[in-house]
């Protein structure tokens, strides 16, 4: 949600500079703080907002803030890109656990952490912040990636929007961690429809986040999903969410070596 300072000499100008960064960032706050407001006054369910700092002072600032305009809850939506080699991992742990015991010092509703993969030891990272006094870890954030114009020879973005492909990262390990960590676990990237929704709430995930599908389809999508959770959930004779989250994690299936290793040629051939 903050706009990283725009350098001085791209503009030409540091007053310049700082004057659009500041100017850009707090209308961008602004917005943001009304359309929570408007939110709680519109709808019925827990508002629960997002946001993603550049600098470690300004999640304390605009988290309080947040939670004044009413929102229910908070996502620090944390992206610390691990590119520096002279930068230790365990120097880039540090820096989510000071930011969230920084946050929850100054506020009281619950929160939830999005992250990324890029960490060395992916599982033990998970659990440490699950120790944390959060109420949900969400796995995981979905990052523009590069890709090369060849025509123009530029560097360009790459596909902003996810595929169902992409859900088989999130199901691995909500499926391996789900009944280990001391928080909730929540799924996010690659889920499009209500099939999707499932397969994340048998692996073990509480809740499941989409946007993609909500971009190409209209929020009437959401409708969609409920019913497909809805329809399979009477051909299985399940009569609540709760007595099937988790019936495909790690501790319950008999083959749970699937989740830690693909046999390629084995799978290929069937």
């Amino acid at each position: 949600m903050e706009i990283d300072s725009l350098k001085a000499e791209r503009l030409g100008h540091a007053e310049e500079a700082d004057y659009i960064a500041q100017y850009t960032q707090k209308h961008s706050l602004e917005n943001h703080l009304k359309l929570i407001e408007n939110s709680k006054k519109e709808v019925s369910i827990p508002v629960i907002a997002s946001i993603n700092c550049t600098s470690p002072a300004k999640w304390t600032t605009f988290a309080k803030k947040i939670q004044d305009s009413g929102a229910d809850g908070l996502e620090l939506n944390f992206f610390i890109l691990p590119g520096d080699y002279k930068q230790k991992g365990e120097d880039v742990e540090k820096t989510y656990f000071d930011i969230i015991s920084e946050v929850k010092a100054q506020i009281s509703i619950p929160i939830a952490v999005k992250m990324s993969f890029y960490f060395s030891g992916l599982a033990n990272m998970i659990f440490n912040l699950s120790i944390r006094d959060i109420s949900g870890i969400v796995l995981f954030n979905r990052f523009l990636g590069p890709d090369i114009d060849l025509k123009k020879k530029k560097v360009v973005a790459s596909h902003m929007f996810s595929s169902t492909e992409e859900l088989s990262l999130p199901l691995r390990w909500i499926g391996l961690l789900s009944s280990q960590v001391k928080c909730d676990l929540a799924a996010s990237t690659g889920v499009h429809d209500g099939n999707d929704a499932i397969k994340c709430l048998l692996v073990g995930a509480k809740a499941v986040q989409v946007a993609t599908t909500i971009y190409k389809n209209g929020p009437v999508h959401i409708e969609k999903m409920l019913e497909q959770v809805k329809k399979w959930m009477k051909e299985h004779r399940y009569h609540s969410i709760q007595s099937f989250i988790g019936k495909l994690g790690y501790d319950y299936i008999k083959n749970p070596v699937i989740y830690e290793r693909f046999q390629f040629m084995k799978y290929s051939a069937d």
